[in-house]
């Protein structure tokens, strides 16, 4: 990859945006309430980079990007991002949060425990809503520990992430869902 760039894509959950740098990654943007918003805000996150045609490398992760918004199953993790800047803390996060696969979640002290740091479930949830590539490292895949949505600071908030987790078909509770249901047809009786 060469300098920075950024381009947006249509998904079936809006408009989406990616910028990129010669690193990787620099930045994912999540679809925006009115049009034109997403190419606002790339643009003010990432001053230098120019709206230009995706290379193929990036063609090839916003095909990956549609299909797992599509109900694909593939978990993005192979995807290079340009951690420059990040702090340590949340860089351990994002690494925990990228191994989160579709379907499953995972909670804010869930990860903290994972990280060795069992009391840091709220410097988790600020690390994850500092989240530059959202859907790429699934901030969305982690809950609040009675399986709500906690925040999400993508535009749309939390029924963003609860759209996303539709998607992924992404079991939030104990509580069964439609999709965890199997029917069976009885045979008529008498006749």
């Amino acid at each position: 990859m060469s300098a920075q760039g950024f381009t947006l894509f249509d998904t079936v959950i809006g408009r989406c945006g990616l910028a990129w740098g010669e690193r990787g990654l620099i930045g994912v943007q999540l679809p925006e309430s009115s049009p034109g918003a997403a190419w606002a805000r790339l643009r003010r996150r990432f001053p230098e980079a120019a709206e230009a045609e995706p290379p193929l490398e990036i063609e090839r992760i916003i095909d990956r990007i549609r299909d797992l918004l599509a109900g694909g199953r593939d978990d993005l993790s192979d995807i290079a991002l340009d951690l420059d800047g990040q702090p340590p803390f949340n860089l351990r996060v994002y690494a925990i949060a990228r191994a989160i696969t579709p379907g499953d979640t995972s909670t804010y002290g869930e990860v903290a425990k994972a990280m060795g740091e069992p009391g840091a479930a709220r410097a988790v949830g600020k690390a994850l809503g500092e989240n530059p590539w959202p859907i790429v490292v699934p901030c969305h895949r982690v809950l609040g520990s009675s399986g709500s949505m906690g925040g999400f600071s993508a535009p749309g908030g939390g029924e963003t992430k609860a759209r996303l987790l539709t998607l992924e078909k992404a079991k939030t509770s104990a509580v069964p869902t439609l999709f965890d249901l199997e029917f069976s047809v009885a045979p008529p009786r008498g006749g």
